[in-house]
């Protein structure tokens, strides 16, 4: 029990000798707090008026950051493409940049706040010459704080650790990581040179992806689309061992080809190329320097053949809502919320079921030739009369052979969903009249 009530006071006078330390070293703590109720702030600089940021270590690193026209660019160390998110929360921090509350408004040596040599300096270079910046010193001990100063005012303020944190970024936590840096928006063409086979996509009248080489066909948007997210995701792993990046190297050099991504914008034309090793993906892009492994989903998005990006959908119309729907020389028009057929007010239920399966529609393959004699047909009117697709049915066995229009290409479908569609539309009714 003696030993226990020695340990306790031990404990209680080591407290107590740590608070003494910190009161002698630190004598003002606490005596010159701003009594003001307000928020100090320390800078005030709005987006616009900055040009450039300097963000410098106390190991002397440095990271300079220039605005060119209107996107932000790393010119130091040495020039890099920059991530627009990372500069952003930067220059958000700035305006304003708060403190927490003064810890000696005319202190006599800074140094003892790490301000002397700060911990990190923020110096932003504004429009018209002017030039601002922050120093951010030690920790504030037992405190989610940090010590604050600005060049020509003498306080010292204390702030919370999440100013320090806005600003203390390495030069590859700013850099742009993506191995393409296309703009989705403004992208015209993808061509997918894989092997002997080549794929060309391109925009169609409706803004939407069609495949333009081998031949003219429908595009699964989702597909493509897909694909444009993995692109857009591959991204360097700046941060990756020495051993990774010259397996990495290695892997490439001797892998297969998987296929090469050239993807075409505004600005001109970036590639890809994929190559494979074991059950590893490797790239090289036009727009960096290096190998680098990539994500195992994309090298599999790539190695997909045509027919997989292909749209085996029958119908394009999707979710819009069509006008009209034509079904063995049934015609059903929508006038508002009604659907007619002959000007008789029709059951909207079941004409909504077969609009639904229409919708879903789907071929199970495509096919070259084997389209025999037109045994049914169907027309939907879509996008505000914008878009009409006609499309005849011939019977194969237990099968049909669907053609859309003037189009060359062939889908097979089961039996069953295209009589399912003919059989519900000759069961609309008309709708039951009102009481």
């Amino acid at each position: 029990m003696g030993t226990r009530k020695l340990l306790i006071a031990a404990i209680v006078l080591a407290a107590l000798s740590g608070v003494l330390w910190w009161s002698n070293k630190h004598p003002d703590w606490g005596k010159e707090k701003t009594p003001e109720t307000e928020t100090p702030v320390l800078v005030n600089i709005p987006d616009l008026a900055i040009e450039g940021i300097d963000v410098q270590k106390k190991d002397g690193t440095k990271v300079s950051l220039e605005r060119k026209s209107g996107k932000w660019a790393i010119t130091a160390p040495a020039p890099y493409a920059a991530d627009q998110d990372a500069v952003s929360s930067i220059v958000s921090a700035l305006s304003p940049a708060n403190g927490d509350s003064v810890i000696e408004a005319k202190p006599g040596d800074v140094s003892k706040y790490g301000l002397t040599n700060p911990t990190l300096t923020v110096t932003v270079h504004e429009k018209g010459g002017k030039t601002e910046q922050l120093l951010i010193g030690d920790d504030v001990p037992a405190n989610s704080l940090v010590y604050v100063r600005v060049p020509g005012n003498p306080k010292v303020y204390a702030a919370a650790t999440s100013l320090k944190t806005s600003f203390d970024k390495s030069l590859n936590d700013l850099r742009d990581k993506r191995l393409l840096t296309f703009d989705q928006n403004q992208l015209t063409r993808i061509d997918l040179a894989e092997g002997k086979t080549n794929i060309e996509f391109g925009k169609n009248g409706q803004n939407e992806w069609a495949i333009v080489q081998p031949q003219p066909y429908r595009a699964d948007n989702f597909q493509v689309e897909e694909l444009l997210r993995r692109l857009t995701e591959a991204k360097m792993d700046l941060a990756a061992p020495a051993a990774d990046q010259e397996k990495a190297k290695k892997g490439y050099a001797s892998g297969k080809a998987v296929a090469v991504a050239k993807l075409t914008d505004s600005s001109g034309t970036q590639t890809l190329d994929v190559r494979k090793s074991g059950d590893d993906y490797f790239g090289k892009s036009s727009v960096v320097d290096g190998t680098y492994k990539l994500a195992a989903d994309l090298g599999k998005q790539l190695e997909k053949p045509l027919d997989d990006f292909r749209n085996k959908k029958i119908f394009d119309f999707g979710f819009s809502d069509p006008t009209k729907v034509e079904i063995q020389g049934k015609t059903f028009t929508r006038s508002g919320s009604d659907w007619k057929v002959d000007g008789k007010v029709m059951d909207s239920s079941s004409v909504q079921e077969v609009i639904d399966k229409l919708r879903e529609l789907t071929a199970s393959k495509f096919l070259d030739t084997g389209f025999g004699t037109p045994t049914a047909s169907m027309t939907v009117v879509s996008n505000d009369g914008k878009r009409t697709e006609k499309v005849e049915f011939s019977k194969d066995a237990d099968s049909y052979v669907a053609r859309r229009g003037a189009e060359t290409s062939l889908y097979q479908l089961d039996a069953k969903s295209v009589n399912d569609i003919l059989e519900a539309s000759s069961k609309v009714k008309p709708a039951a009249s009102k009481k």
